[in-house]
């Protein structure tokens, strides 16, 4: 009698024989990458927060910090065209140390720089001294900075928009909080302003300690389903072998729109308390203005990058938005103290740009490298493209004797923006041109 078929057991089938006998609960994995992705939210917010106060403190307290250290004007100059020297110089580093440290591991760099720079800050009793103090900080903002929207892209792959406008609320939130309690802190501490600048390394502080347990993680990929075998597959072709940013015409349009929107704001931040109060509203009023401005920057930043991630183009938003900053610059031009309060709130509505461009650098890219790569060309040169901007407003109101060409300028600037930014939005990716 001839042997009969024997019938295969589905279980043999289907369980590889390589399994572990006992394979840890998949529900450990998952509590595991929870407590991670809760870990890197908590330290993106208040990464965000630090990234602006070491500013807009000192310029709150520029006056008086000029007027101890001896500084002269040409100095004192320098020292708010600083900031966006530093971005870009110290920013096109990001990419290498954070291929070779891990982007956590140098956002975490970052803010012990930011500390260390505000702690030796107000120790400083000489100009060369406080400077350096000065560029110690600076330089963790810029690394920082660039690796924002690549530890969002690395973390966060399925929610760029909300984590984007989460980290951006918050560095609306710090640059506001610091320029509007910076004096009033001071005069509580005795009038100091060593103390005044001192305080904010509290902040910087806690912004330390989340990334310390990150420090190690060099993939920044935690986000592996529970029982999930670790990715093995070697990196694809556009991360082996890259093609240079500044051949792609998305990358360049990404970063002139990107320096564009930095040199309205740096303008505005700059200028439009003067241009107030010399159109007749007084002093504190103008100060309230400028905050209005900066607040506005609060909810819309946490809408606009929601909001652009849901578009396959985000061009009519940036028309959105420079339509905004054409309509208060011609108010300001026109009206500046009859529609002050208006012009105010559409000029804040216009430079929530910034968070739109940090959730673009996102979209650009489809792999985490291309956005480190990405962040730091569309940062690096935007920030260089921003430095002359506040610069030529102070000469033309030199010269003109009046605001009429410098609000012309602002005015104007708006177009072009709207032009590159609307290319920058295109749905496309950098590497759809190699």
């Amino acid at each position: 009698m001839p042997d009969e078929p024997k019938t295969l057991d589905p279980a043999a089938v289907t369980r590889p024989a390589a399994l572990p006998e006992h394979p840890a609960p998949a529900p450990e994995t998952g509590r595991t990458a929870r407590w991670t992705l809760g870990l890197v939210s908590v330290g993106l917010v208040l990464a965000a927060l630090n990234l602006r106060p070491a500013i807009t403190s000192l310029g709150a307290l520029l006056e008086e910090v000029t007027a101890s250290l001896h500084m002269s004007g040409t100095v004192a100059g320098v020292l708010t065209s600083v900031p966006p020297l530093c971005f870009a110089i110290f920013g096109i580093t990001a990419p290498r140390l954070a291929r070779r440290f891990g982007p956590a591991a140098v956002v975490c760099a970052g803010m012990a720089a930011i500390l260390a720079g505000l702690v030796l800050r107000p120790l400083a009793t000489g100009t060369a001294a406080f400077l350096a103090a000065s560029a110690l900080a600076l330089m963790g903002i810029a690394v920082s900075n660039v690796l924002m929207p690549v530890i969002v892209k690395r973390y966060f792959p399925d929610r760029i928009g909300s984590m984007t406008g989460l980290y951006s609320m918050a560095l609306a939130l710090g640059t506001s909080l610091a320029a509007a309690v910076t004096v009033p802190l001071t005069d509580a501490l005795g009038g100091d302003w060593r103390l005044g600048l001192g305080v904010w390394a509290a902040v910087a502080a806690l912004a330390v300690l989340p990334w310390l347990p990150l420090v190690k993680d060099r993939t920044g990929t935690p986000r592996t389903e529970p029982g999930a075998p670790a990715a093995t597959a070697p990196a694809p072709a556009a991360e082996r072998a890259p093609r240079p940013m500044h051949r792609s015409r998305t990358a360049w349009a990404l970063a002139c729109f990107f320096g564009l929107q930095a040199t309205g704001a740096y303008i505005t931040m700059g200028w439009m308390p003067q241009i107030f109060r010399d159109a007749g509203v007084p002093a504190s009023t103008a100060g309230v203005l400028l905050a209005v401005t900066m607040v506005m920057g609060v909810p819309l930043a946490f809408v606009i990058p929601r909001l652009a991630t849901r578009m396959r183009h985000q061009g009519p938003i940036v028309v959105a938005l420079g339509t905004c900053g054409l309509v208060g610059y011609t108010g300001l031009l026109l009206a500046p103290a009859g529609g002050a309060w208006v012009w105010a709130v559409l000029l804040g509505i216009s430079n929530c740009s910034f968070p739109l461009a940090l959730t673009m650098i996102g979209m650009r890219s489809r792999t985490g490298a291309g956005v480190v790569r990405l962040s730091a060309f569309a940062q690096c040169v935007g920030y260089l493209i921003s430095i002359p901007g506040p610069l030529l407003v102070g000469v033309l109101y030199q010269h003109s004797g009046g605001w009429g060409v410098p609000i012309a300028l602002m005015g104007g600037l708006m177009v072009p923006q709207m032009i590159v930014g609307s290319l920058a939005g295109r749905d496309r990716t950098v590497e759809d041109e190699s």
